[in-house]
């Protein structure tokens, strides 16, 4: 069951990343860059976790995940800061 709650979490971020960069080349409002760069990171941070959980338990990628989604986050944080209509 776990293995299916990782994929869905996994397409969810990538569809999420999808629709906002999508809307973005539409409206061009930067903040929807922003927000969708944060959820490719999330959506990699998902994929590290199915690694890590499920392809290869035998390694140890939470530095990798846990780096990943402080990039994710900080390009939210940044797009929220200087992000100008």
């Amino acid at each position: 069951m776990a293995k299916v709650i990782y994929a869905l979490c996994t397409l969810t971020s990538l569809t999420c990343a999808w629709l906002l960069l999508r809307s973005f080349v539409h409206n061009r409002y930067r903040l929807l860059f922003w927000s969708g760069l944060c959820f490719v990171g999330l959506s990699v941070n998902n994929m590290l976790v199915v690694l890590d959980k499920v392809v290869v338990p035998s390694v140890d990628l939470l530095t990798w995940r846990l780096m990943s989604g402080l990039v994710a986050v900080l390009l939210l944080l940044y797009g929220l800061i200087w992000a100008e209509e």
